[in-house]
């Protein structure tokens, strides 16, 4: 198409002047500039890009420019950036060839050969069980609620638990994440409640309520990494969190009415031990002091044999020797130590104007007392 700027008067599509150009302005000398001739730039664009393809734009020069172009920007848009907390996943035709890529710029086949998905591998996820909170409900409600069908489990002793619990989880294989496991926060869930109810169910009540606490939550953890493992799902637990273990409500002033026995069990049974520990060494202090009265009476008393055995075989050699010596000490010997603890009155009978009474001292006596007196005191 050519475009011909020669013409008469008043043929312009305006009408009055040259073809193409605005009317003359009314004014003399400085008058407003002159408005830009439309078809001359529309000329102008026209010769360059002639210059540019010279057979014009239905030669097959221009056409492969065109196609040559329209690849290049195809292909250019292949290039994706991934985000810091971002992991890559290149797809071929739909499907995931085990490629994932790192932050930074990348590419891949333009859609629709190809396609990248670019989940966060960063955040970390949560999942209540057994309670809904306000995130749960969608902000509707404050506070929350318990879910007994979920949180009510059986323990090791054949008791009935009711334990809450909170895990949390993130990304760690974004391709596993995508395409191995549907839902995975329902996965998460379903599994994780699986594995606290066989840890709950190895473990005593009061254990559960007091000291097991830590280990039931590390053992529920790595229970539940090993499963998720298994299945693929490029998840990774990073902790598991146990909210509430108590009885469940309809029971728990029972279990309180046990759990105070049993601490006044405890109490007793420390006061019982702590007497034992007082009493018992006083007892076996005891038990050895007669043992050792005991064990010195006999030392005694057998001496004291050995000694009359002895004396007796003496006098028994002297009685052989001098038999009525012998026997004349022995009496006298015998009088004295009988009649030395009794009381002596002495009577002469042949003493004349008397009661026959002899007076004397009685020295003995009067020493006996005194020491006796001097003892007591």
């Amino acid at each position: 198409m050519s475009w011909n700027n020669q013409g008469s008067g008043g043929g312009g599509p305006w009408g009055g002047g040259p073809k193409g150009q605005w009317p003359p302005s009314s004014g003399g000398g400085g008058g407003s500039a002159t408005p830009p001739n439309i078809e001359e730039i529309l000329r102008r664009s026209q010769d360059k890009l002639k210059r540019f393809l010279p057979g014009g734009f239905g030669s097959g020069r221009s056409i492969a420019l065109l196609i040559v172009g329209l690849v290049a920007l195809w292909l250019m848009s292949g290039l994706y950036r991934v985000q810091p907390d971002e992991q890559g996943v290149e797809l071929l035709f739909g499907k995931w060839d085990g490629v994932i890529t790192e932050s930074g710029l990348h590419w891949r086949w333009p859609a629709p050969i190809g396609e990248v998905q670019t989940p966060k591998v960063t955040v970390i996820n949560r999942v209540n069980i057994g309670f809904q909170d306000s995130s749960d409900l969608g902000g509707r409600v404050s506070g929350s609620r318990d879910v007994p069908r979920e949180s009510l489990m059986l323990t090791g002793d054949q008791n009935i638990a009711d334990v809450d619990f909170t895990v949390q989880w993130r990304i760690i294989n974004a391709g596993n994440y995508l395409f191995n496991i549907r839902d995975p926060e329902a996965t998460v869930k379903l599994v994780a409640e699986s594995v606290m109810r066989e840890v709950v169910g190895q473990t005593k009540l009061d254990d559960l309520i007091t000291t097991a606490r830590e280990q039931v939550q590390g053992q529920a953890r790595v229970l539940l990494q090993q499963v998720l493992d298994g299945y693929g799902a490029g998840i990774g637990i990073e902790r598991i969190q146990l909210q509430l273990t108590s009885p469940p409500p309809p029971v728990i002033d029972a279990f309180n009415d046990v759990q105070r026995a049993r601490q006044d069990k405890e109490r007793l049974q420390n006061e019982a031990e702590a007497y034992q520990n007082r009493i018992v060494p006083t007892a076996r202090g005891e038990a050895a002091s007669v043992i050792e009265e005991a064990t010195a009476y006999k030392e005694r008393v057998t001496k004291e044999a050995e000694g009359e055995g002895a004396r007796f075989k003496e006098i028994y050699q002297s009685y052989l020797i001098a038999p009525d010596i012998t026997r004349r000490r022995l009496y006298i010997e015998t009088l004295r130590d009988v009649l030395k603890e009794a009381n002596k009155v002495i009577i002469d009978e042949g003493a004349e104007g008397g009661q026959g009474v002899v007076p004397y001292l009685p020295l003995n006596e009067i020493n006996r007392n005194r020491n006796t007196d001097s003892g007591g005191q």
